[in-house]
């Protein structure tokens, strides 16, 4: 039994611009616009990209998040010519105490942090999103719960960063950075897990939280409840969707 990462999750105060703005950026669509959240998709049927939601949220960034998005470039020029379409969709550069560093640190227009990276091989096969980069106090820790979480295997792991990706491949990576501050105020982007069609969301619940996951919302939830909240052992909030077959 296990479940899935499925997308990565933004409050936003205006969900629809938000999600416009990562569409565009990325080449990606809008596979979902409803009130109550918008999802961008890559079009690919057969990678595995993970999704972005937007939700809606009523009060605006107010600190640096701890989960951000790391893009991929072919070259330098490519690179330059990614963070010029940012710019000119309403991205804006940002200073994070960055200094000499290869890639560029930017904002969308909500002031979620994300960085275009220079070329690398470790990223050539990866689409879009390189990596979907957090913050942790210790990253083997985190990179193990979230293996656990994912099914995906962790590939390394070092002093400063731990990675996990699926065994496939495809998509981006999920890596742990060690960050010293990384635990405070809530994060505006979190990640969802789904639970697979034959498996049973509350046993999924129980077995994350046997492999650390601290309960949020109290309880066992009823058979038609949509959602579980949990959080991480570094209490990154997460949510453990029901499939939509359920």
């Amino acid at each position: 039994m296990s479940t899935r990462l499925a997308c990565v999750v933004f409050d936003s105060v205006e969900p629809r611009t938000a999600a416009r703005f990562w569409a565009e950026l990325l080449g990606w669509e809008v596979m979902v616009d409803r009130p109550e959240g918008v999802d961008v998709a890559a079009p690919d049927p057969d990678g595995l990209d993970v999704a972005l939601t937007f939700l809606p949220s009523r009060h605006a960034k107010s600190a640096k998040n701890r989960i951000h998005l790391d893009l991929s470039s072919r070259s330098l020029d490519h690179q330059r010519v990614q963070v010029d379409r940012a710019l000119s969709l309403g991205a804006r550069r940002l200073d994070i105490g960055q200094d000499g560093v290869p890639w560029t640190v930017l904002a969308d227009p909500e002031g979620n942090e994300f960085c275009v990276l220079e070329p690398r091989e470790h990223y050539v096969d990866t689409g879009a999103v390189a990596a979907i980069v957090v913050d942790t106090q210790d990253p083997l820790r985190l990179a193990r719960f979230w293996s656990a979480a994912s099914g995906w295997p962790v590939t390394h792991d070092c002093a400063r960063y731990a990675g996990i990706r699926s065994a496939t491949g495809q998509g981006p990576w999920l890596e742990f950075l060690r960050t010293p501050a990384a635990i405070g105020e809530r994060s505006r982007l979190h990640l969802d897990l789904i639970a697979f069609p034959s498996d049973d969301p509350a046993e999924e619940a129980a077995r994350l939280r046997a492999a650390g996951a601290l309960p949020i919302s109290p309880g066992t939830p009823p058979a038609h409840t949509p959602v579980v909240v949990l959080a991480d052992p570094e209490t990154n909030e997460f949510c453990l969707l029901r499939s939509a077959s359920d």
